[in-house]
């Protein structure tokens, strides 16, 4: 079963449950998906919906940052309801090992010093997609090239 299949029939699910903000939330998911492939005209793959999550993960825990700095608990815990849903649609994570083995592989591969920072993140992107914190793999290249 293709993603937003999957997609699709939790959204059948929460529409029969009667579940409000579940299906809120993933209403505006097959939005986001549905406007992409009209904007490009094609149907979109698990990894092009994966980017997708993590975009909408990404905005929501900035939003999270802002609402608590505005003191609105009520905003912040809807916010983190709907990170943790979207979370369910993500690739399993990797450890940090796994992530820092797959790092000093790439390394190897491309070479020392700073110069090689972006051939290392194009080799490590595809790998890590939606199933690590790409802000932080990149953060550790930066240590170990440096080192």
């Amino acid at each position: 079963m293709t993603l937003k299949a999957r997609i699709t029939e939790d959204m059948k699910d929460a529409m029969r449950a009667k579940a409000t903000a579940r299906l809120s939330t993933i209403r505006l998911l097959l939005a986001a998906i549905k406007q992409k492939e009209v904007d490009e005209r094609v149907e979109l793959s698990d990894a092009d919906i994966v980017a997708i999550i993590e975009r909408m993960i990404k905005q929501r825990r900035e939003s999270v940052v802002q609402f608590e700095a505005g003191n609105r608990p009520d905003l912040v815990a809807q916010e983190r309801a709907e990170i943790d849903l979207l979370q369910g649609y993500m690739p399993q994570a990797l450890s940090d090992a796994e992530v820092d083995a797959l790092i000093a592989a790439a390394v190897r591969d491309a070479g020392g010093g700073m110069a090689a920072m972006g051939k290392v993140m194009a080799t490590l992107k595809p790998q890590l997609a939606g199933r690590a914190d790409m802000g932080a793999v990149s953060a550790k290249v930066k240590a170990r090239l440096s080192a």
